[in-house]
């Protein structure tokens, strides 16, 4: 132990000379020495910390000590932590132990555990009642204790982190005191004096932009087509409330997303004033309600397992534990300890009171009604970066929106007034927006309506939280009126628009029945499509998985007017239907139905979060795949938003939400990842929004100055773009398929050539071709349907044999199918064929012998003065080129005399037995014309024969 008070005094020694010199080489005494960089150097006393605590709040709900402040600081640059605490309490005299835990993302970075005593807390030494408490400490840490403290922790927007500190009694070694503070870098998205306020002008400018287009011009249906064609109001709060109001589902947000949607809570009426929220909180009472049953951890409800709770047994060890009861006689050990002690405590008050002098990097007590500082879960939470408590949410957007109306009602009546007054001093001309001089108390009730119509699912909302969190029932009675006000009141008007057209405008209901047919997407995914009879009567090509009942509502004649060239209607219930297609006027009931459904979800279901999140995602996506289908808004920019890029970022962020479920455990950095991906997803669509809004500005400029002409519009560049602009308006208030193209013009026209030609011809294959027979045939070996000639002789130089009857007699082969002398060809030439037979006959016409073909011998075309039998004649006509073999000619008794010597070049040379054949082909079937066939004279010895044409055998 000896050796360690040494070590201890001469350190404690060190620091005090120090000490006393630090403020020779300051000039000022807000000035303290840090390390920065490897370097001693002196910065400001009032510096910003690297990390440092927010508000506060009790963790433990029956805390016996009472803490108006606790508040702790990291420096970086000189390694110290700060930390200062102040209260009372009722105990009489209690000897404590002191934890500090640090948590960042949900994972323990640092924790300390020590002895006020030790400490030179006075004040906590022991503790007692009428002492006020004012514990202060300069704790320095090395770089193993920050080790667990990423670098990024230091600059990432949003830091999430807490400190809890825990007060445990000695003598009965249970917890009576737990506070939890947020833990903070002081960098954030939470910007709602710059983002909000830059998003409340554009919003400003949306208002303005659309309502001179409603109120500019004298002729009705004009005013509504270009007001339908500004950038609707309704559509940019939709967007709003949509960034804002996703923090309504019971979720453990990131602190990323908390932050981000506090930019937006003007829009939802969630505006902190400390004067109105004293007024709310005296008409509610102490009654605030119980946040955990909106999933959010509430102050002054104990909360064991914060921070991963803790264990008792590790406080209290028996070695910690006896050196916390002698502490008083451990400092009277010895009289050097004593004066080391004495000087240690000094300097931590010179420290302290250098280091808290102006100190202003610290938070205050939360406000009851308010979740713990650090827990963002649920809509509670979403209402904490406001400082509203969840019990004053209704009352706060439902004054607030008192206020807007009012606001909207005086701006209406201010600008008539301004207008006469600017006529009455010929400022203006007299006939300028003289429509809505004169009209200016509807445009007021109109206003009115329509602000109602924008706020429903934002009142309904609150409405609905307030039934589901119940608390004071002032706060409750109210919300029951707004309820029935907006259901009853703006519902029943919707149904009344409805129940107008239909009835004073010659409508008819009849049956109809829609038709769920199946598709295909991209070709091979299965997909069903919904079909209304009367527009796509069944067809047998289609497949239909079923139908359903319908009622189909139609003008009754062709020559009914469409309800935006209705003046009457239009101006009593143009704030509801004017936006929309000639078409779709009706979708505003649509959407109230879709916005009333959406609010149950989101308030009805508060506490339940998988009920929420999954019985809002199908509700968004069937109203995406709808909104898709029906398209319903008038402008082109509004159908953009709505129809793809909301829905979208709708289901989206439902979608993505679902993982923040506490059941599902999911680790805080992968948490504040996906919240961040949210924020990219919103963000675009807000960037969208106000681009949306600049070019409506622009479009309602163009719409105000059409009655100007085209000379005296300004910028001039701008010219083109109005004219263009008009016409697409012309074009789509007609709600009609655009026309088709013109045609093209007609060609022009070329002489005609020859309309027929053959390139070649190819020859398919025929069921005769698997007949062996006739293959043969083709192929030019001889069959019973030919004649037979008689055989050369050996040498090749022979005469031909006589035949033993007539010509005349083989007359009877007339009786076959076949002509005379035709033969069996094939069914078609190809262009190889034609070739041969064409090079044959020139070479038969210049008298020269024709070459060897490459053609089997059968298959060569005969010459051109070949006769037939019985004629003198020559063959001066050609062969059919449908014929793919000569005709096989037939010799006369006149010519049977020739010798092989001067044998004439008509001699047919004998033929030769087909060597080739199979030996298994089927036997030669007796015809007429082997019956009647003369058979061969026998050859004589020398090799020469005679041959007796009239004898027979």
């Amino acid at each position: 132990m000896i050796p360690s008070l040494t070590m201890r005094s001469t350190f404690v020694l060190a620091t005090a000379i120090l000490s006393f010199l630090a403020p020779t080489l300051a000039k000022d005494d807000k000035y303290v020495t840090a390390t920065v960089d490897g370097q001693q150097v002196l910065v400001k006393d009032s510096r910003a910390p690297a990390l440092y605590t927010g508000n506060f709040g009790d963790c433990m709900g029956s805390s016996t000590v009472n803490v108006t402040r606790f508040d702790a600081a990291y420096y970086k640059d000189n390694m110290t932590v700060l930390f200062h605490l102040a209260g009372e309490t009722a105990l009489i005299n209690e000897a404590v132990m002191m934890y500090i835990g640090v948590f960042a993302y949900g994972e323990g970075r640092f924790d300390l555990t020590f002895n006020p005593c030790s400490a030179n807390i006075a004040s906590l030494c022991p503790m007692k009642a009428g002492t006020p408490i004012e514990a202060n400490g300069i704790i320095p840490i090395s770089q193993s204790d920050v080790a667990g403290i990423p670098p990024i922790a230091l600059s990432i927007p949003d830091f999430e982190g807490e400190a809890i500190l825990r007060i445990f009694s000695n003598s009965t070694q249970t917890e009576i005191g737990c506070f939890s503070a947020v833990v903070t870098n002081g960098n954030t998205f939470s910007q709602p004096a710059a983002v909000g306020s830059i998003l409340g002008i554009f919003t400003f400018i949306a208002v303005i932009a659309s309502f001179v287009t409603a109120i500019y011009g004298d002729n009705i249906p004009v005013m509504r087509k270009h007001y339908a064609h500004s950038l609707s109001v309704l559509v940019v709060f939709a967007v709003w409330h949509h960034i804002y109001f996703s923090g309504a589902l019971s979720m453990n947000w990131p602190s990323v997303l908390v932050a981000f949607w506090s930019n937006y809570a003007w829009a939802g009426g969630m505006i902190y004033t400390e004067a109105m929220q004293n007024s709310i909180n005296n008409f509610v009472g102490s009654n605030k309600g119980n946040t955990s049953a909106v999933g959010a951890a509430g102050t002054g409800a104990p909360n064991e397992n914060l921070g991963g709770g803790y264990d008792i047994t590790k406080i209290y060890k028996r070695d910690v534990f006896k050196n916390a009861l002698n502490v008083p006689g451990l400092m009277k050990r010895s009289k050097f300890n004593k004066v080391a002690r004495h000087l240690e405590h000094t300097l931590a008050k010179r420290e302290l009171a250098n280091s808290t002098n102006g100190f202003s990097y610290y938070g205050l007590p939360v406000k009851p009604g308010l979740p713990l500082p650090g827990n963002y879960s649920g809509f509670a939470g979403t209402l904490a970066e406001e400082n509203i408590p969840a019990s004053n949410a209704f009352m706060t957007g439902f004054l607030w929106f008192l206020i807007l109306i009012a606001i909207v009602a005086f701006s209406v009546i201010a600008l008539k007034f301004i207008l006469e007054g600017l006529i009455k001093t010929k400022v203006i001309k007299n006939d300028r927006l003289s429509f809505f001089r004169a009209h200016y108390l509807g445009f007021t009730a109109l206003a009115v309506l329509r602000t109602l119509f924008i706020g429903f699912f934002m009142l309904v909302f609150l409405c609905l939280f307030q039934f589901a969190y119940l608390g004071s029932t002032g706060p409750v009675a109210i919300a029951s009126i707004v309820f029935l006000i907006m259901l009853l009141g703006v519902g029943g008007l919707a149904g009344y628009a409805c129940y107008y057209r239909i009835t004073f405008g010659n409508y008819v209901s009849e049956p109809d029945r829609v038709n769920l047919e199946k598709r295909k997407v991209l070709k091979f995914i299965p997909w069903y499509g919904f079909t209304r009879a009367s527009r796509a009567p069944p067809s047998e090509d289609k497949v239909y998985a079923g139908s359903l009942p319908w009622r189909r509502i139609r003008p009754a004649s062709e020559d009914e007017k469409s309800v935006h060239e209705d003046p009457e209607f239009t101006k009593k219930f143009g704030w509801l239907a004017s936006r929309f297609r000639r078409t779709r006027w009706w979708f505003f009931v649509v959407w109230l139905v879709y916005e009333f459904v959406r609010a149950c979800f989101l308030a009805g279901a508060s506490g339940h979060p998988m009920t929420q999140v999954f019985g809002l995602l199908v509700v968004e996506f069937v109203a995406f795949i709808g909104i898709i289908i029906l398209r319903p808004f008038e402008g082109q920019r509004l159908n953009l938003i709505v129809v793809y890029l909301l829905g979208f970022s709708k289901v989206a962020t439902v979608a993505l939400s679902a993982a923040f479920d506490t059941r599902f455990n999911l680790p805080r950095i992968p948490t504040t990842a996906i919240g961040i991906v949210i924020i990219v997803i919103q963000g675009i669509l807000t960037i969208i929004v106000v681009i949306a809004i600049i070019l409506g500005a622009i479009s309602s400029y163009m719409s105000v100055m059409r009655n100007r002409p085209q000379e005296e519009f300004k910028p001039k560049k701008w010219a083109t773009y109005r004219e263009r602009y008009f016409n697409h308006m012309d074009l789509k208030e007609k709600d009609a398929p655009p026309p088709p193209p013109p045609p093209p013009p007609p060609a022009p026209e070329r002489p005609k050539g020859p309309y027929f030609s053959v390139s070649s011809v190819k020859r398919v294959p025929k069921i005769e071709d698997e007949d062996p027979e006739f293959v043969a045939e083709i192929s030019g070996e001889p069959q019973g349907s030919q004649l037979s000639l008689a055989s050369r002789n050996m040498d090749g130089v022979g005469e031909m044999q006589t035949r033993s009857r007539a010509p005349s007699i083989r007359s009877t082969m007339s009786h076959t199918s076949l002509p005379y002398g035709a033969r069996v060809h094939r069914a078609s030439w190809s262009s190889r064929e034609f070739s041969e037979f064409h090079a044959n006959q020139r070479r038969s016409t210049l008298g020269s012998t024709p070459e060897p073909s490459s053609r089997p011998a059968s298959h060569a075309l005969p010459g051109l003065d070949t006769r037939f039998a019985g004629s003198s004649e020559n063959i001066n006509r050609q062969p059919s080129p449908l014929s793919s073999r000569p005709i096989t000619p037939v010799w006369s008794p006149m010519e049977t005399g020739r010798t092989s010597n001067n044998a004439s070049p008509l001699a047919r040379p004998k033929s030769r037995p087909n060597v080739n054949s199979p030996r298994n082909s089927r036997p030669r079937l007796p015809t007429l014309a082997s019956t009647n066939e003369v058979p061969s004279m026998p050859v004589t010895g020398n090799g020469s024969g005679s041959a007796n044409p009239g004898t027979a055998t």
